[in-house]
């Protein structure tokens, strides 16, 4: 990471670390509408003071073992490691989210959600983007209204965090986000930044100048404002640039702590520790990419997560695998025993620690994935793809939470109730980023990226 040392507040010259940032930073608020949203309507401002943490179960998240392990069904449909009594009266998860389970009220549980889609990467795409007619996925339409970069801070909007961006040791593990950073027909400055792939810029940024050897600094600051003006006339940025501008502009902002985890108290990290959930030597030798599944970053990503929301980033999407669980390579019966209480772990340290940085209504997570999976348990020990059920949890945002949405059919097959559509999660999720009523009076707005935000309604129940 740059850092400047010069042994005082200012500069040779005057000039704080937040000058440079708004002398040498790309300032990528010029290429969207952030400043006409946020004085529209007179003082009152649309884009709202929240984020949104989307935990991407990448592979197809099992409904049944996570939160509908329908007891009640034949043997060969209900969750195949039983239940656990949840806080809510009544309500039962599967049986490794003993932690969530006491968590129940600040929750909400959505059984009936459907898009149809079995196909890895296109059900990735399509919720992700909400179904919208851009293709872009949320974290790409927030950023392109909202801005790329935080004007305050200069950290990222739109971010992905795979498990190599918490550390190179996870650089082996699944990372597989481009199903997940779409950006459709948007421009690709809009993409989520990735630490893991820009990384490099991040990593080797260090500066260590006495004052009195300041005087490159103009020669920075000279660079700085050549890749704003090549940015600036090209319209948009791409590749290397890009990344080395949102580094320079984390770091000028005097954010770049953010996704430094040493930074933490070691009592946190241990708290979001999932390290121990690794896989058995035997069943790494079961197929060769099953090494790639292990979730023992996925702590960490979690609590980057909640440092880049603390320090102004709007979108966060961490992705974690495994979750493929056919039973060919990874199934329900030795899959879910490592990855449940993985994400259990990882989910109740999230939220609880929101919670005491008094942080819960200002943040939204969703928990996701493509699809769901078969409601028969098949002869190899998994579930294969199902598209008419899929897994989905809320949490905090101001939403009402302490609920189960939806209830599936009796075998855990289809929604037995309305259906909870991908433009309902779509909305649920704008609606919590931006006010969007007011929005819709904003000119200047493309049509295109109004009627995606506009057009459906958020989930009724919340």
């Amino acid at each position: 990471m740059l850092t400047i040392f010069d042994g005082h507040t200012r500069h040779c010259q005057g000039v704080t670390r937040r000058d440079l940032l708004h002398i040498g930073a790309l300032g990528l608020g010029g290429l969207t509408l952030p400043g006409m949203l946020k004085v529209a309507q007179g003082t009152e401002q649309i884009v709202r003071d929240k984020s949104v943490v989307l935990l991407f179960l990448q592979g197809g998240p099992t409904h049944i073992e996570t939160f509908d392990p329908k007891m009640s069904a034949p043997a060969i449909n209900r969750a195949m490691y039983g239940e656990v009594k949840t806080k809510l009266p009544g309500v039962t998860f599967g049986s490794h989210f003993t932690g969530l389970a006491k968590l129940a009220d600040r929750l909400s549980i959505v059984r009936s959600f459907r898009h149809g889609n079995g196909s890895h990467g296109s059900a990735s795409e399509l919720v992700a983007s909400g179904g919208n007619s851009t293709g872009a996925t949320m974290g790409t339409i927030y950023a392109r209204l909202a801005g790329a970069s935080n004007p305050n801070t200069g950290i990222p909007m739109n971010t992905v965090l795979p498990p190599p961006a918490v550390g190179s040791q996870y650089k082996g593990l699944g990372a597989q986000t481009a199903r997940v950073t779409n950006v459709g027909s948007l421009a690709a400055a809009y993409r989520a930044f990735d630490p893991s792939a820009g990384g490099q810029v991040l990593k080797n940024m260090t500066l260590a100048v006495k004052q009195n050897r300041l005087e490159d600094r103009r020669s920075l600051l000279s660079q700085l404002d050549r890749i704003k003006r090549e940015a600036d006339a090209s319209g948009q940025l791409e590749g290397t640039d890009r990344f080395q501008q949102q580094a320079f502009d984390v770091v000028m902002g005097g954010v770049s702590d953010a996704f430094d985890l040493r930074q933490e108290d070691p009592s946190t990290i241990e708290r979001y520790d999932t390290s121990q959930f690794k896989i058995p030597p035997k069943l790494q030798k079961k197929k060769s990419n099953v090494p790639a599944q292990s979730p023992i970053a996925l702590g960490k990503q979690m609590l980057m997560a909640r440092r880049l929301v603390e320090a102004g980033c709007g979108f966060v999407t961490v992705t974690s695998a495994g979750w493929d669980m056919h039973g060919n390579a990874f199934g329900i019966d030795d899959g879910m025993p490592l990855l449940g209480p993985a994400v259990d772990k990882a989910v109740s340290a999230f939220i609880e620690d929101l919670e005491q940085r008094g942080l819960t209504d200002k943040v939204l997570l969703v928990i996701t994935g493509e699809f769901g999976r078969t409601p028969k348990i098949n002869n190899k020990g998994g579930r294969d793809h199902w598209g008419n059920l899929c897994t989905l949890m809320l949490a905090g945002g101001g939403l009402p939470m302490g609920q189960v949405i939806g209830q599936s059919d009796r075998t855990a097959s289809r929604p037995a109730t309305e259906p909870v559509t991908v433009k309902n999660l779509l909305a649920t999720v704008m609606n919590t980023l931006f006010d969007v009523g007011k929005l819709r009076l904003v000119s200047g707005v493309p049509d295109e990226i109004a009627r995606a935000i506009t057009v459906s309604q958020p989930i009724p129940q919340l």
